[in-house]
């Protein structure tokens, strides 16, 4: 299996995954809290997806002591499914600071 596959089969796995990644590309930087407050979903759960999402290069965690922030890595995310069985993630990569 492709990486690209295996990271959209991970995304896609969950529906509080998309929307944690949803709410991140909308608003740019975000903690835990914040992104808790607009998923509705719950701190723990919140952090779980982060840290998946950060394991698949979708998003970055910048630490400031104890305080945790978190944004998107790419500029635009597509999921695509192709006839015959293709399942591909296709990132492009946001301007790096």
């Amino acid at each position: 299996m492709s990486r690209s596959r295996a990271q959209a089969e991970e995304l896609l796995g969950s529906r509080g995954r998309v929307r944690t990644l949803q709410v991140l590309a909308e608003s740019g930087e975000l903690n835990i809290s914040e992104v808790s407050r607009r998923t509705g979903l719950n701190y723990t759960s919140v952090e779980r997806h982060l840290t998946k999402l950060v394991k698949l290069g979708l998003v970055r965690e910048k630490r400031y002591g104890k305080i945790r922030i978190f944004q998107t890595l790419f500029q635009t995310l597509t999921v695509r499914f192709e006839k015959g069985g293709t399942l591909a993630l296709e990132v492009v990569q946001a301007k790096t600071e």
